[in-house]
């Protein structure tokens, strides 16, 4: 019988790639720092993936474990879990630079005590953290975006909250240099 829990017990500090152990950067601000160089509309598909790279892995990775790197860096980001299939292409809902303060508050709460006062919280535990959180501002930003994105209608209370809050509940997206630069111009 096989007796190999199906979860990891341990947070990993470093990652095994092509059998040698490369140490990480581990605290959830590096994976935060990530999504953000991931979402960079300046970066190139290249460039965001040298971005991961250089953020994650404490030491250079040689060109020829590069492929395997960005494959087990992606398994780290995603808490362990193995890529999902997904089902055609689903709505962003949460933007990790503009949410954070909604959602730093809710994690502290699970956690007893403010992440962003810790000088370490492990990626891994900041995911399970963000699992547990229940209901709050967060949540409902969540619940509303996502009944936005699917074209369901809100009821009064969701109408009247989106109109108050749509500053918070519309994702922005960041404008890149050039069109930073022609509104600079244009006004």
């Amino acid at each position: 019988m096989n007796n190999i829990a199906p979860w990891n017990y341990k947070l990993p500090t470093a990652l095994s790639v092509r059998g040698k152990e490369y140490p990480i950067r581990s605290d959830y601000r590096a994976a935060l720092d990530i999504f953000l160089a991931l979402t960079d509309r300046e970066l190139d598909g290249f460039n965001k993936t040298m971005e991961m790279l250089d953020i994650l892995y404490l030491d250079p990775i040689p060109p020829e474990d590069m492929e395997e790197a960005i494959k087990v860096g992606m398994w780290y980001l995603r808490g362990g879990e193995d890529e999902k299939k997904a089902e055609g292409k689903r709505p962003q809902l949460v933007s990790w630079a503009q949410d954070f303060n909604y959602i730093a508050a809710p994690i502290s709460q699970v956690v007893g005590k403010d992440i962003r006062g810790l000088d370490y919280f492990h990626w891994w535990s900041f995911l399970s953290a963000y699992m547990g959180i229940g209901d709050c501002l967060f949540a409902q930003i969540v619940r509303i975006r996502e009944k936005l994105a699917m074209g369901k209608s809100l009821d009064k209370t969701d109408r009247a909250f989106y109109r108050k809050n749509r500053d918070i509940i519309d994702i922005k997206k960041p404008l890149t240099g050039a069109e930073e630069q022609i509104l600079k111009e244009w006004m």
